[in-house]
């Protein structure tokens, strides 16, 4: 368990699930993972706010409607000292902005598509640092790149958040060097701030977010029971056990279950 009060930059450090249908959203998420809702700030235009997902009093999640023609999705942010600068490196790393720079009530957002197509935000910190709880049951504990494209993600990575990879099998760790986040006793090390897996075949390249939960086996009935899918069933992955999810309209994520310290 982790309660982070500052993300320095470079480290994702929030996560906001974009949903058509934000009441049923919370119908959803807020039995699976124990959260309590509570109004968010007015969204930037005058359009309808979203949800802070409250885990005992602590602000770990948000959401938010979707924008007019993108799919239901889980959007991770992270944290970076200047989001305009951010969004100049973007595209001379050859990303993708796709949304520019906007001032929100808690800080600064910048949405962009890495050049392998995954989308990611970058957020200036304000009021919101992030996530006041990581790494506990009910909260995000990180997220991972799946890309076809390996090498063009690393590049724009490093060149753009300063992130360092390391081949760990099939997947790579991204660690930011100098940090040093969570705690000792935590199952990856503690400069890791990201990972990345190949994407399947016919799979485009996304940012897909990870939540602990007490019972994996639980969470992934609770999904097929509510309308929602498994789309990778509960399975052995030490130090966890994990699974697959799909929310009902449509968002995945995964859920991870310690089970080993």
């Amino acid at each position: 368990m982790s309660h982070p009060t500052h993300y320095p930059a470079g480290v994702p450090c929030w996560v906001t699930g974009l949903q058509a249908d934000t009441d049923a959203a919370l119908d959803f998420y807020g039995p699976l993972f124990g959260w309590s809702f509570e109004a968010g700030p007015p969204r930037e235009g005058g359009g309808m706010p979203g949800s802070l997902a409250m885990l005992d009093g602590h602000e770990v999640a948000a959401v938010a409607p979707v924008p007019p023609g993108v799919a239901p999705t889980w959007m991770t942010e992270v944290s970076v000292e200047d989001v305009r600068a951010t969004a100049e490196r973007v595209r001379e790393a050859g990303g993708m902005l796709l949304a520019e720079p906007m001032e929100l009530e808690a800080g600064r957002l910048v949405v962009f598509a890495d050049p392998t197509g995954a989308g990611l935000s970058a957020w200036e910190a304000g009021a919101r640092k992030g996530a006041q709880v990581v790494n506990e049951p009910g909260a995000w504990s990180m997220s991972v790149l799946h890309t076809p494209a390996p090498d063009a993600a690393v590049a724009f990575y490093r060149a753009v958040f300063g992130w360092e990879p390391e081949a760990y099998g099939p997947m790579t760790m991204f660690r930011l060097p100098g940090y040093v986040g969570g705690k000792p006793e935590q199952p990856v090390p503690r400069d890791v701030v990201a990972a990345m897996a190949p994407a399947a075949a016919g799979e485009s390249a996304h940012w897909a977010v990870d939540f602990w939960v007490h019972d994996a086996e639980a969470a992934a009935a609770h999904a097929e029971r509510s309308g929602g899918a498994v789309l990778a069933p509960v399975h052995d992955a030490p130090p966890f056990r994990q699974a697959v999810l799909q929310d009902p309209q449509g968002a995945t994520f995964s859920v991870s279950q310690l089970v080993a310290g």
